[in-house]
């Protein structure tokens, strides 16, 4: 039987949501082993003088745990 963990994480960038999502889980891979899925649960836009400066994803990264 396996064991997953589920783990929420906000993820920026000044590129795109796809950007943000992809960062992020690049960034959990470096501590985070056996990584499966990612969730994208909220999309967020940070605005100044009209324009979009940043996109946010919040994002929940299922993962196996070891024994």
């Amino acid at each position: 039987m396996s064991v997953v963990k589920v783990i929420e994480l906000i993820g920026e960038s000044t590129e795109s949501w796809e950007a943000a999502t992809k960062d992020t889980v690049a960034e959990a891979a470096k501590t985070i082993d056996n990584i499966k899925t990612v969730n994208i649960e909220n999309l967020q836009a940070l605005v100044e003088d009209g324009k979009i400066t940043k996109y946010r994803a919040n994002v929940k990264i299922t993962f196996v745990v070891k024994d």
